[in-house]
């Protein structure tokens, strides 16, 4: 079975209208969610937390894309 894990992390940017966080040691990882629905729901809940701030910004991550889907297993999955 397939897996489609996705993250949600955010931060404070350097400047609203460009993707550069200002320290990327203080980013807020919000989680691993199995499923994009749940990661919506969570990404939601921090952005509306942080809306008097301009410079924070929420992001979705699909870690699914990451894999090689061609390949049955990595070597890192193999491991575990």
């Amino acid at each position: 079975m397939t897996q489609r894990l996705h993250l949600v992390f955010g931060g404070e940017l350097v400047d609203p209208s460009k993707n550069v966080f200002k320290d990327v040691d203080d980013l807020h990882i919000v989680g691993i969610f199995p499923s994009y629905d749940a990661a919506y729901d969570a990404w939601k809940s921090e952005a509306q937390r942080t809306v008097d701030n301009a410079h924070m910004r929420y992001f979705i991550a699909h870690l699914h894309r990451l894999r090689d889907e061609e390949n049955a297993a990595t070597p890192t999955e193999e491991l575990g």
